[in-house]
């Protein structure tokens, strides 16, 4: 009896020591919006031309890098494991893609290319703990790979926001089909996209030149 409820006190204590863990890997909007996140000069068009290229569906996470002139980069996206938000995994996972996709910036004093995440999601555009969560992973995998924190985007059913700043849209939203990459790009001539390795076709996909 009294290795049944020590081992049962045990396993409580660290469900809950792994809660408030999880808990302090996340960034409420008030801090996110304090930590000087640069503002995108056209959203639409990023988030329009990130939807043609990934074609993201519920719980895709597509990253992107932004040269100073807010020119495509690179890009990549992947599927969210179905697991507790945790910023640790997710910055983990972002900074994994990011090795693949471009070179880090490290060695500058200063970053000049930005790193943004839209991800595709279920509900409305509030704020939930799992956007907290992708906050803090996007934050500590840009320090950690030399880029500039940048927008954090939400697509659901009712459109795109960009949280803490108030900006969002109706198109394109979690229902609307991708649209024409040369529209969305304004013209410009389309990436040719490359599938990262050992991932599905449909939810990993790549952008870089």
């Amino acid at each position: 009896m009294t290795f049944g409820f020590a081992s049962s006190a045990a396993t409580s204590i660290n469900n809950a020591a792994n809660a408030a863990s999880r808990l302090a890997r996340m960034l409420e909007p008030a801090e996110w919006a304090a930590a000087g996140i640069p503002l995108l000069r056209n959203p639409r068009e990023v988030v329009s031309g990130l939807h043609s290229r990934h074609r993201p569906t519920p719980t895709t996470a597509v990253v992107a890098v932004l040269d100073p002139e807010e020119r495509l980069a690179a890009s990549a996206s992947f599927a969210r494991r179905s697991a507790p938000a945790d910023g640790w995994e997710f910055r983990n996972a972002l900074l994994a893609h990011l090795r693949r996709v471009i070179p880090h910036d490290l060695r500058r004093r200063t970053p000049v290319r930005t790193a943004v995440l839209l991800y595709c999601r279920e509900g409305d555009e509030r704020w939930t703990e799992e956007d907290g969560a992708w906050m803090w992973g996007l934050r500590d995998a840009c320090t950690l790979h030399g880029l500039r924190c940048g927008a954090y985007i939400t697509l659901t059913r009712g459109g795109w926001q960009v949280l803490g700043e108030g900006r969002g849209g109706r198109q394109p939203n979690l229902l609307s089909s991708p649209g024409d990459l040369a529209e969305a790009t304004g013209g410009a001539e389309p990436l040719e996209l490359r599938t990262a390795s050992g991932a599905p076709e449909a939810l990993r996909r790549t952008a870089a030149r």
